[in-house]
């Protein structure tokens, strides 16, 4: 029987999503599609400034071009020299994701297309319909976070914020944990939102696998395992943005999944129940 229910979801999501790209391709058949040319463009804008700018040295490098010099040495001395150097450095990463991934699209929805931001997933309306898919991930995820938690790359990847030996986790890697969410967010919104909402009316079912391409090549450079899985979460995470018209679900799998894996670090490297840590 449940079988059947999930077919019969799967069956009406896919047909109602085709449906809709037909009646616009049919509307719209021989204009220039402007709004798949512009979440293109404004995609591969996003991902090249959050690459480069990604890097600190990148900005210290453009602020020396600029006649900066002083902002340059500054944050050169923040993220190398300061005693908070290893906290300020994933803090620059995840504040630059979180900027460039809401900021471009945002502008690019409101003030070029003129159209609604909770077109895009950001609705609270019916953000928990499917909950238990959410119970069902985490039930999946658990079990494979314990065991790739045990291997070298796993833990020399996470947490991305290593707090030294003898520090308190409070409050440094509480605060770094709101900004890691913060940028799940901003993550889901540019590729289950922007990206997906973006060119469904041009490639309806399939632009969970249009958009499953860039979201699996923003985790290279991370272990094997995790790139793999970002492929058959791209796909997931896709179908229940499409299926439930909004991204909350898939911003709670990511925080809860990511949590689970800081915490299986800081466990496998006797951090978490050592009291002078906490």
């Amino acid at each position: 029987m449940l079988r059947k229910k999930s077919l019969s979801i799967f069956i009406t999501t896919f047909l109602r999503t085709e449906v809709y790209s037909l009646k616009a391709l049919q509307k719209n058949l021989q204009q220039f599609d402007i709004k798949v040319a512009l979440v293109c463009i404004v995609t591969a804008l996003v991902l090249t400034c959050t690459y480069y700018f990604g890097n600190y040295k990148f900005l210290v490098s453009t602020l020396n071009h600029l006649g900066l010099t002083d902002w340059a040495w500054q944050l050169q001395y923040a993220m190398t020299r300061h005693e908070d150097a290893q906290f300020y450095q994933p803090l620059y990463w995840a504040s630059v994701v979180i900027f460039f991934y809401l900021t471009l699209p945002i502008i690019c929805i409101k003030w070029i297309l003129k159209e609604k931001l909770t077109d895009y997933g950001i609705s609270l309306t019916g953000s928990m319909k499917y909950y238990r898919l959410y119970i069902l991930m985490m039930a999946v995820m658990i079990p494979l976070v314990i065991y790739f938690s045990a291997t070298e790359s796993f833990q020399k990847t996470y947490p991305f914020y290593k707090p030294p030996v003898g520090e308190s986790l409070f409050p440094k890697f509480f605060i770094w944990e709101i900004f890691y969410f913060l940028q799940f967010f901003a993550l889901e919104f540019l590729f289950r939102g922007f990206i997906l909402h973006g060119t469904k009316h041009r490639f309806g079912f399939y632009a969970i696998f249009f958009m499953t391409v860039p979201y699996c090549m923003i985790h290279f450079g991370k272990p094997m395992p995790e790139t793999i899985a970002a492929i058959v979460a791209g796909v997931v995470l896709g179908y229940m943005s499409l299926k439930s018209r909004n991204i909350w679900l898939g911003f709670l799998v990511h925080c809860g999944v990511a949590l689970m894996m800081d915490i299986a670090a800081l466990f496998r490297r006797g951090v978490l129940f050592d009291t002078e840590a906490i």
